[in-house]
């Protein structure tokens, strides 16, 4: 999946895989995944649902709270093939 995953995501996205590696993010269970960076809640909304339906990001548990993101091994791989991003992975808007 690595390679072919590779073209279909954005800059935002891989910087986002290497923040969740960098265990920088928590992820909230829902009908539609809220993913934190730093604590601050990530700009781009979808970004849960779309990584985790791509096979990358690991579905959250269920119950309450913040729990830490995970990579799947396609995620893990994908991280591994790609350069560290020095681009920032979003924008926060709101702190909790």
């Amino acid at each position: 999946m690595g390679a072919q995953t590779t073209g279909l995501l954005s800059r935002r996205d891989v910087a986002l895989l290497h923040a969740v590696a960098d265990r920088r993010c928590e992820i909230v269970h829902g009908s539609q995944p809220v993913l934190f960076v730093d604590g601050w809640l990530f700009c781009d909304a979808d970004a849960g649902r779309r990584l985790i339906s791509a096979g990358l990001l690991a579905e959250p548990g269920p119950g309450t709270g913040r729990w830490p993101a995970r990579l799947t091994e396609a995620g893990e791989a994908e991280v591994a093939r790609t350069d560290h991003p020095v681009v920032h992975p979003g924008h926060a808007v709101a702190r909790n």
